[in-house]
């Protein structure tokens, strides 16, 4: 992650008088993330995480702010907010919003144990369950297949395009109308996850684009976030996951002919997503061809038959 905003040791006391916290023994640089500036605040008994939004108005990281505040109330895990003396959900640092959370202790893990897909499947559901507050976007973001024709603004004649309209076709098919909708995270890769030192839990972090939006969705993406091996999906590991969800939430059939194509959606919409960043809106040439692992993906998910995707809902 580019650090944006440099904070000095005064900086940082300036913005934390605002909190009833300790006295600051250190702090560093949190690498991560895409649109924030992460610091780890250490005192001399706890740890924070400040985070400079750099691209969010002030409303949209009170709404952030919100919804961790939000989840915490529904007694789901994520990231806890730190609120002012005052009690405010965010402050300002030189036009940029602030927001304070307490650090989680973990690591980040990217091939998850059985036990620990039951469990994230678990919490999967009970977001789920989350009634969705008016302030969350009723619309997706990250990768939606409404945005895909962008693509053609700055590369119309690309295989990438031609690819991106044929998998685009496959995937409305499959946007029935009773398609259950709920609060989702849209997503939740390895990477959003901490996962505790016993691994026998993990917390799902890093809600910027959460939206109220076919649930369907949110498993397809955490099965290409969490059960992912190179380019293809782990059934095995899928099967878990769902096995963990079911346990919350009993899917529709409708969900169940669904899923496949909503996780080819789901490597898709970051396929897309890589490709758009960093070939036109932050042209990276390093990371030019870093959607290709992702279409690869999706072209795999594509190619399994449907009783073997299937495979992932028995028992």
């Amino acid at each position: 992650m580019a650090q944006y905003t440099v904070l000095s040791n005064e900086s940082i006391q300036n913005i934390l008088i605002h909190y009833d916290i300790e006295k600051v023994t250190s702090f560093k640089v949190l690498s991560g993330g895409s649109e924030n500036t992460n610091y780890l605040i250490n005192t001399k008994d706890n740890a924070f995480v400040l985070t400079v939004c750099e691209q969010k108005s002030a409303q949209e990281a009170e709404e952030l702010a919100s919804l961790l505040n939000y989840l915490e109330r529904n007694n789901f895990s994520t990231s806890k907010l730190v609120k002012t003396k005052t009690g405010k959900l965010t402050v300002t640092f030189s036009n940029k919003p602030i927001i304070l959370k307490e650090f989680i202790e973990g690591y980040i893990l990217q091939d998850f144990p059985d036990n620990l897909l039951v469990y994230l499947g678990e919490e999967l559901a009970k977001l789920h369950q989350i009634k969705v507050p008016n302030y969350v976007p009723k619309t997706l973001n990250y990768g939606s297949i409404d945005r895909f024709d962008e693509v053609q603004v700055y590369a119309p004649e690309s295989s990438f395009y031609k690819w991106l309209k044929e998998v685009k076709t496959y995937i409305k098919k499959h946007m029935h109308p009773e398609l259950p909708k709920s609060l989702i995270h849209s997503d939740i890769f390895y990477s959003n996850i901490i996962v505790s030192d016993d691994l026998k839990t993990g917390t799902i972090m890093d809600f910027e684009e959460a939206c109220y939006y076919y649930r369907v969705f949110d498993i397809g993406m955490m099965i290409v976030g969490t059960c992912c091996q190179e380019e293809t999906i782990n059934l095995h590991k899928a099967k878990k996951l769902l096995k963990g969800y079911q346990q919350n939430i009993k899917l529709k059939e409708v969900e169940i002919e669904a899923l496949q194509a909503f996780t080819v959606y789901g490597a898709t919409a970051t396929a897309f997503w890589r490709h758009q960043n960093f070939n036109y809106i932050n042209v990276t040439p390093a990371m030019k061809n870093h959607y290709v692992s992702m279409k690869n993906l999706a072209d795999s998910i594509l190619s399994t038959s449907i009783n073997e995707f299937k495979t992932v809902f028995n028992k």
